[in-house]
């Protein structure tokens, strides 16, 4: 299987975060979950699946990735922007991009080789230009019940976001600058959906769209390929934005400090 370079999406507000002001440190990525910095966390579960190569980390501040990883693992730091898919227009824009990409977050502090694994060999198998990773309610909350996730319903499935996105090829970067427009509605499914039209809007509202339809629909409109990989893993749909995450994320730890 060819292997994916990795972008690790880790910009903050610096001190001023509201992560960082609750545990008192100078950026989120920071934040210690088990004892090690989230951002650590993700850049070892990166650096031991064998499906990754090159790691590069989009930050504010390089002085977060020195404190997170110290003089160890070698990355590529790369200036942030002024968005997340603005920062990851940036980066992917290169002239030295190689492709297939893997982006991810720096608070995915679940992430593991297995996951990552998973999730780039079904990105990779469909030939797709870009590959959303996904978690079903039902995974989750069999899972994780007491966990709160933001959920799109669709006729078929409800799903939530798991951060894991493989971008197969430059074709995939419409999609990115898609969500570059869109990012200010990402917690408001319906104006994402309205923005392909208000046929789109009227069936997925009334129950009548799938999941597979609207990723088709998509693809149709930005002149590319879209899939969706539904992962078998509910900490794939673990972040760490509030104290609440963090809880949550240091029992999981605690109760299975050796998944792989």
């Amino acid at each position: 299987m060819v292997k994916y370079d990795a972008l690790v999406m880790a910009a903050g507000r610096g001190p001023s975060d509201p992560m960082a002001t609750a545990f008192h440190v100078d950026h989120k990525c920071l934040v210690p979950v088990g004892g090690t910095p989230m951002l650590a966390r993700v850049v070892d579960a990166l650096l031991k699946c064998p499906d990754v190569a090159h790691i590069s980390i989009s930050i504010d501040d390089p002085e977060a990735v020195r404190a997170a990883l110290g003089p160890g693992p070698a990355v590529e730091v790369v200036p942030s922007s002024t968005s997340a898919p603005a920062s990851v227009l940036a980066t992917l824009k290169r002239p030295a991009t190689q492709w297939p990409v893997l982006v991810t977050t720096a608070d995915h502090a679940l992430l593991t080789p297995a996951i990552v694994s998973h999730f780039l060999q079904m990105a990779a198998s469909t030939g797709a230009d870009l590959a959303v990773g996904l978690a079903t309610r039902e995974t989750i909350t069999a899972e994780l019940p007491e966990t709160r996730r933001t959920y799109m319903k669709f006729s078929d499935v409800s799903v939530s976001g798991c951060n894991l996105f493989a971008i197969n090829s430059a074709q995939g970067l419409n999609f990115v600058r898609f969500w570059q427009q869109a990012d200010k509605n990402r917690k408001k499914p319906w104006k994402l959906i309205g923005a392909f039209g208000m046929g789109a809007l009227t069936s997925w509202m009334t129950g009548g769209m799938s999941l597979d339809r609207a990723f088709e629909l998509a693809s149709e409109k930005l002149g590319a390929t879209a899939v969706p990989v539904l992962l078998p893993f509910a900490s794939a749909a673990v972040d760490v934005d509030k104290p609440e995450d963090k809880d949550l994320v240091e029992q999981l730890l605690s109760e299975r400090p050796e998944t792989p």
